[in-house]
């Protein structure tokens, strides 16, 4: 197999870095206009709105945010540790009861 030296043949690229330091490119890249056509499929709309609608509705209530964090900065905030274990102990039920399914 012969393995030729594929550098030294490429048009417009230095051979060497002194090449690269004293030659000029030959001319400019200009631009060039296409006019192509893009046709979105009805599915791809639906998805497009459909995100566009998921995008305004917010997961979880902004100002109720806000209050908890201002609560935490201010030392005010309590956590319930009665509600965190029952919450944490019914994601598990829920977990376990998907596995067996």
């Amino acid at each position: 197999m012969k393995i030729d030296d594929a550098l030294n043949k490429t048009a417009g690229l230095p051979v060497s870095p002194q090449q690269a330091r004293t030659e000029k490119p030959a001319e400019t890249a200009v631009p060039v206009a296409n006019s192509s056509k893009v046709q979105i499929s009805t599915l791809s709309s639906q998805l497009q709105a459909l995100q566009s609608t998921q995008a305004s509705n917010a997961v979880f209530e902004t100002k109720k945010v806000e209050a908890i964090k201002l609560a935490i900065s201010e030392g005010r905030f309590q956590v319930n540790s009665e509600k965190v274990a029952d919450g944490l102990l019914e994601t598990v039920k829920d977990l376990l009861n998907s596995r067996k399914r």
